[in-house]
């Protein structure tokens, strides 16, 4: 549905250029939920923009649809009007002296994306009904909250029937559990209407909630791009790993097959490749597990010394020294108190080894390990 092609873009900046997008190549499928995200200047926005029509890039080819709407050889170019794309931003962009529904309905009057007028009332109402917001129809737009702003903006959107919707940072604005609700409503809406997303955050838990695939972007380049599951769990690289959820890191040098020696002892683990001398294993809080007294033996079992816990309802977050090596992990319950000696387990499959910051032994090799350990 989305085809990117060897897209590159520079900016001016400080008398010289910079690269905020480098020969950048994207397939998103239709009806494809896909998540961009990286952090601020990652070039994520910018790569929205050119395919929106709001940005020309320097090289390569945009198509939508089969259809090229952007390209330098052989030049071509589609205006954003005409490449009839939904777009929700950050910023709610309502019109502050329309109501709710003047707001919805004036693209559907007006402009490239005009119907016959006996069909304007009928699609803007259904956008509402969609995000909820009927009872409010007749309401300025500007008296709503935060959240009811961004339905309306995202009622607008998909009242004009798109095939695809781009969204850059629509919930940013928002605070935490209003993020929550409406990210739920996007995603299910857009499935409900079988339309094709590309959407752009700076935040990690938003992208894995929303996506059906995320690529991550740093520098005007992607890192990895995959299913979410797949970049938390068998990061390409150290900084995949990092961007995804807090990790516990640990230096260490290869002793031998899927053993490492390291500050707290030899630890083993399961990712499996032909690497000797030093490397960095990292493991995730949720893989360091506090073991009962009467717990059978284990690979992995090391004696500690619990530095603190912060409850959090459903889970506590524990801090626990290891000889000289502080690390976090996760679990439901913890009985013992402030300076209490522990017996942890970090399972050998939770693992992941990293060597020159790229991760060893991953996809196949990975799982073809933890059926061996």
């Amino acid at each position: 549905m989305i085809s990117v092609r060897g897209l590159a873009k520079e900016f001016g900046a400080g008398g010289g250029r910079v690269a905020a997008i480098k020969n950048l190549n994207l397939e998103v499928a239709e009806g494809e939920f896909f998540v961009i995200v990286g952090a601020s200047g990652s070039g994520k926005t910018t790569l929205l923009r050119a395919v929106a029509g709001l940005e020309v890039p320097d090289r390569g080819t945009i198509s939508i649809g089969g259809r090229v709407v952007s390209s330098d050889d052989p030049p071509a170019w589609i205006p954003s009007q005409q490449r009839k794309l939904g777009m929700v931003f950050q910023s709610y962009a309502v019109w502050p002296h329309l109501t709710v529904y003047e707001n919805v309905a004036l693209p559907l009057a007006e402009g490239s994306h005009r119907v016959a007028r006996g069909e304007v009332a009928k699609r803007a109402r259904e956008a509402l009904r969609l995000v909820q917001l009927e009872e409010v129809a007749d309401r300025s737009a500007t008296l709503l909250s935060g959240g009811q702003q961004q339905r309306v903006a995202l009622a607008r959107a998909i009242a004009v029937n798109p095939r695809i919707l781009l969204m850059d940072e629509p919930l940013s604005n928002l605070d935490a559990r209003l993020r929550e609700e409406v990210r739920g409503k996007i995603r299910e809406l857009a499935k409900q209407l079988g339309s094709t997303v590309l959407y752009v955050t700076h935040d990690q838990v938003e992208a894995m909630a929303m996506a059906d695939r995320i690529a991550l972007m740093q520098s005007g380049e992607f890192l990895q791009l995959g299913a979410p599951a797949d970049l938390y769990h068998s990061p390409a690289t150290a900084d995949v790993a990092e961007f995804f959820g807090t990790m516990n890191w640990l230096p260490g040098k290869i002793a031998g097959l899927g053993i490492a020696e390291t500050a707290i002892g030899q630890v083993r683990f399961a990712d499996r490749a032909a690497v000797t001398g030093e490397v960095v294993l990292g493991f995730r809080p949720e893989c360091v597990s506090v073991l009962e007294a009467a717990a059978p033996e284990k690979q992995n079992v090391f004696s500690a010394n619990l530095l603190s816990t912060t409850f959090l309802g459903d889970q506590s977050i524990l801090t626990v020294a290891l000889a000289d090596r502080v690390f976090s992990g996760k679990c439901r319950t913890v009985a013992s108190s402030c300076g209490a000696a522990l017996r942890v387990h970090i399972d050998p499959a939770d693992v992941m080894v990293f060597a020159g910051g790229k991760r060893l032994g991953r996809a196949a090799d990975v799982s073809a390990a933890r059926a061996a350990v």
